[in-house]
């Protein structure tokens, strides 16, 4: 009995260093998977063209119960599965698959009585799907906030659940569990409400909008930089040409100066008198002798 409980807490332990991989790691882990399967409800939409009624109900359970399959958007516009909701003993099921798609594990608790009964997957499910939800709001989720949201009481349980989800590949991260917080580096994105569109068309036309401005702005100081350039060019231009003619200017002024030093120390040499050769007479400076 001990060895069994030593074995379970070891092979917890080992999940749960599992569930701090990095984003990196789960890329590379599921990228063979991903490369061969980019749309796992592909198979269950290509269904949905021939199901109707009753077995649109039996397609419907499968893609709930498909641990692959997160999105439901493109299964809801099938006009078999539309079909769903003006049967009053299928509309359940399409009521259900509404819930995956857009609702949390709470309108599931909240209104439990319009929905038809949920597995065990079904149910892990729509947990994750609502680990995913809060994800988009908050990237540090207290557990005690988590185990709430997710109606689970028992720390082991929400611990597995977060594990499993990160194995998934729904959500990345980091379980903390001396803070008892989940870290959230990455969460794949929900189906739409349609009633959200407009708002999101208003976002994306806003920050359109938003862009423009910015691109305009650029413009003008690009052309503000480029007269300022320009004129810059001329000044600089300007100066060197002024540069340039003083000194031509100066050297010519020296050239000048030199020519006429040269032409004074010719005309002073023309001018200065000749002087004369000492003659020698004995008679001027000896007297003679009587």
């Amino acid at each position: 009995m001990l060895s069994d409980m030593t074995k379970a807490e070891s092979s917890h332990q080992r999940s749960m260093s599992a569930a701090n991989m990095t984003a990196a790691d789960k890329d590379s882990k599921n990228m063979g998977d991903k490369s061969s399967q980019s749309n796992p409800a592909e198979q269950y939409i290509l269904l949905a063209k021939q199901a109707k009624g009753a077995a649109a109900v039996q397609l419907v359970k499968q893609v709930l119960e498909a641990p692959e399959v997160y999105v439901f958007g493109e299964l809801l516009d099938m006009p078999n599965i539309t079909d769903l909701k003006d049967n009053p003993q299928h509309a359940p099921y399409y009521e259900v698959l509404q819930l995956f798609a857009y609702g949390v594990y709470a309108d599931y608790i909240r209104e439990s009585s319009k929905y038809p009964p949920l597995t065990p997957a079904m149910l892990t499910k729509l947990r994750h799907l609502t680990i995913v939800s809060m994800a988009t709001g908050q990237k540090s989720i207290p557990l005690p906030t988590l185990g709430t949201q997710l109606g689970l009481t028992s720390t082991r349980e929400l611990e597995d659940l977060i594990i499993e989800a990160m194995y998934t590949d729904i959500i990345h991260g980091k379980l903390d569990q001396k803070n008892g917080i989940l870290e959230l580096d990455y969460a794949i994105g929900r189906d739409i409400k349609p009633e959200d569109l407009p708002n999101i068309v208003g976002t994306l036309q806003s920050w359109c909008d938003t862009c423009d401005t910015m691109l305009a702005n650029i413009d003008q100081l690009i052309t503000r930089a480029n007269s300022d350039k320009e004129k810059h060019l001329k000044h600089r231009n300007s100066l060197e040409a002024e540069v340039l003619n003083i000194k031509a200017s100066l050297k010519t002024q020296a050239q000048e100066g030199d020519e006429a030093l040269v032409s004074d120390s010719r005309d002073h040499d023309k001018k200065r008198p000749a002087k004369k050769g000492i003659r020698a007479s004995s008679s001027k400076f000896w007297p003679k002798s009587s």
